[in-house]
């Protein structure tokens, strides 16, 4: 195949999941030339393999368990049934409508959307192996740009010993594009992905059991929140298993399903069988083949070092945003580190980006949403803090709602009153932690939070209850 004439750019942007098209469109806002290369569809795991898909699906749960209490808002209706190739057409659609929304967007910004592999040669020299609509070799063609942005994303990843075979032991990728469900699945691993699928598929009537080795589910998150997850999840009928041990490569995988042996730490393992396996454990770094040996760019543990304010690595004209730096592995805030990036190559003044800062939102039911410091992280770097917390069955419409488990918990610096953390648990709290992502950004005080007029009856007084609980002075509490 012979190689096309080099073109070239102000900007090239690899890999065009949320962080990089975020990237790219906002360059192309400030008049820069721009490639973005990907060697999938635009839209990334986020659009694709991950948020909007899954959400999707866990939306069709949800109106699903919501019918079936239909009877206790007044309305009668027939016991509904999960029609799974139904939601996942109605997936695929959202899906596809997404993409053509940004293929629309990359037209508007006069983005050059180039689909191939590409491979680093240099900093500001891509080497791009063209595929067609297909995914198949369709030549090659020579980038060169003043600027690059790698944003390769992660890929899932399983235990050692334990090698998912797609159909009794599998990853998300492959059960996202199932249309059926299993009639029980064990998922290993009670993070936000473990724990979306294992919500959803409970609702569709598998026989759900969630392992995790610490000592708690979801573990990135405030302990309470967490004790009330596994309370719920429970009550659903799922079965949970913390500070769970198995062997990885002694579990087995045949016609008749999975088997494992299951202990909890200290006690004796018992037999676990299923249909299903699912590998929640993690994701795995984009940075190996991409050419990163060729510049001067740092990794370390698959990790690309950039400084957290620009974005730049040790390779001038090199920046590393999103999933393959660490940090949190969330789209938004591959966005945010795509629009710093832009913003340095730019000259325009940017900020250290505060991690601490970033909104968290797991969609299972109950929802989890948060930011900032967890209890125990406060008091594990000595910082003096007072807390408040309302349950969500003070609040009038979450009882119009009928869902009144959960809680908002505010914490806040016992001498200045600054928030430090804002932690929600319950129904819809996914679209109230943008209030507290604000307030953090404006360092606000839990008294200004809570001196902030919250609309009668909404859900949001949830957090202004909380954030007076903070000073004891909760009305409705």
């Amino acid at each position: 195949m012979s190689t096309e004439t080099t073109s070239s750019f102000d900007l090239v942007v690899i890999g065009a999941g949320t962080g990089g098209y975020a990237a790219a469109f906002r360059a192309a806002q400030l008049g820069m030339s721009v490639a973005l290369v990907d060697r999938a569809r635009i839209g990334g795991t986020c659009l694709h393999w991950g948020c909007i898909p899954t959400k999707a699906m866990l939306e069709s749960a949800d109106l699903l368990d919501r019918i079936r209490h239909a009877k206790d808002f007044g309305i009668g209706v027939g016991e509904p049934t999960p029609d799974l190739p139904a939601i996942a057409a109605r997936r695929d659609q959202i899906v596809e409508r997404m993409t053509k929304g940004l293929l629309s967007l990359v037209r508007k910004h006069k983005v050059e959307l180039i689909r191939g592999e590409a491979t680093l040669r240099g900093a500001t020299t891509i080497h791009v192996a063209l595929l067609d609509d297909d995914g198949k070799p369709a030549g090659e063609r020579v980038l060169t740009s003043r600027d690059t942005i790698l944003a390769t994303g992660s890929r899932t990843k399983s235990l050692p010993g334990l090698t998912p075979d797609g159909t009794r032991i599998v990853t998300s990728d492959h059960i996202l594009r199932s249309d059926r469900a299993p009639a029980s699945l064990v998922v290993v691993g009670a993070g936000a992905v473990g724990m979306e699928f294992a919500s959803f598929y409970a609702d569709m009537g598998t026989k759900v059991t969630v392992l995790e080795y610490a000592p708690a589910v979801t573990p990135l998150e405030d302990a309470e929140v967490a004790k009330e997850m596994e309370r719920a999840f429970t009550k659903r009928g799922i079965a949970i298993v913390t500070n769970a041990r198995f062997d990885p490569a002694a579990v087995t995988a045949d016609d008749d399903g999975v088997r494992l042996m299951v202990g909890r730490e200290g006690e004796a393992p018992a037999e676990l069988r299923a249909e299903q396996l699912l590998v929640a454990t993690g994701r795995a770094a984009n940075t190996d083949g991409v050419g990163l040996e060729t510049t001067k760019a740092v990794v370390e543990r698959t990790l690309v070092k950039v400084d957290q304010a620009t974005m730049a690595t040790a390779e001038p004209h090199l920046y590393a945003i999103g999933d393959i730096i660490g940090g949190l592995w969330l789209a938004h805030v591959a966005a945010h580190e795509g629009i710093n990036a832009v913003s340095a190559i730019a000259g325009e003044e940017v900020h250290t980006l505060d991690y601490t800062k970033m909104p968290r939102a797991t969609y299972t039911r109950p929802q989890i949403a948060s930011i900032g410091r967890t209890q125990a992280e406060c008091e594990r770097d000595g910082i003096p803090v007072k807390a408040g917390k309302v349950p969500f069955q003070a609040i009038g419409k979450a009882v119009i709602h009928g869902e009144t488990g959960g809680f908002a918990k505010v914490l806040a610096h016992a001498e200045t009153d600054e928030i430090l953390g804002i932690h929600l648990i319950g129904a819809h709290v996914t679209e109230l932690i943008a209030e507290a992502s604000a307030a953090m950004l404006f360092e606000a005080t839990a008294w200004e939070v809570g001196s902030a007029v919250h609309p009668h009856p909404t859900l949001s007084e949830v957090i202004g209850e909380a954030t007076l609980a903070v000073a004891g002075r909760s009305i409705n509490f």
